[in-house]
């Protein structure tokens, strides 16, 4: 899969660069989208911890300000043995972004370790949906 192999080597470069002075736990995620663009986007912390920017609001983030507007994939990388998923403010930000196709993929650093649907992540989320838009 071509684009699996250029989201993970978008995310692994995005989390070369996260700054985690703090926490020491880089993160890095990359968004495609259907039309095929990919950006990349990591944690970055910050003395006061409740207004670091997560890798995934920063991937969401790059697509928004280039004019993109729809996820087809997503990949969430870091290190460790776990699966190191999205945030709950990240599964929300993701779900604005997505269909019901979309693909999360989390990976470590040998690649993807699994992979789920919106829905499977953020089950009965609320959305443009629930307002009518």
């Amino acid at each position: 899969m071509k684009s699996l192999d250029s989201l993970f080597a978008a995310a692994r470069a995005a989390q070369a660069n996260a700054y985690a002075p703090y926490s020491r736990f880089q993160v890095g995620a990359a968004v495609l989208t259907p039309q095929g663009r990919i950006y990349g986007g990591c944690n970055v912390e910050n003395a006061a911890y409740p207004v670091g920017v997560c890798a995934e609001a920063s991937a969401i983030s790059a697509m928004v300000c280039a004019g993109d507007n729809r996820i087809s994939e997503i990949l969430v990388v870091g290190d460790g043995d776990t699966l190191v998923t999205p945030c709950g403010a990240c599964r929300q930000r993701i779900s604005e972004f997505s269909i019901s196709s979309t693909r999360i993929h989390i990976a470590g650093p040998g690649g993807v370790r699994h992979s789920f649907t919106p829905d499977e992540l953020l089950p009965h989320s609320f959305g443009p949906k629930n307002l009518g838009v």
